[in-house]
């Protein structure tokens, strides 16, 4: 199994920790860069074995029949990772869309 993040997911995971520190949301500008590194390396390491479900059709702009999985960071955050899992070779590979939150996406779930 094998996990890819597109270019412009992981440039969102990149901006990220800035944007939570600008926003208040972290006090510090590296509590905020260790936030984004285990969310990254929750979605690298576990999202083979997490349940998921089909995404709903507002997300077909980032690729058709995907599925989503949830990564619950705290009691106010869960994390929506948006991928399709496709076979070569005998091995299986998650390719991660889209990333986004329950405070953005939510009513579309």
């Amino acid at each position: 199994m094998q996990v890819i993040l597109l270019p412009e997911v992981l440039e969102y995971l990149e901006d990220l920790s800035e944007v939570l520190y600008e926003k208040g949301y972290f006090s510090f500008e590296d509590t905020a860069s260790e936030y984004v590194l285990e969310l990254y390396d929750d979605i690298v390491l576990t999202l083979p074995t997490r349940h998921h479900k089909p995404a709903p059709l507002h997300f077909d702009r980032y690729g058709e029949d995907m599925d989503y999985a949830v990564f619950r960071k705290n009691k106010n955050t869960s994390w929506y990772v948006f991928f399709t899992s496709y076979e070569v070779e005998n091995r299986v590979i998650y390719l991660v869309r889209h990333i986004a939150n329950n405070h953005t996406v939510a009513q579309y779930l």
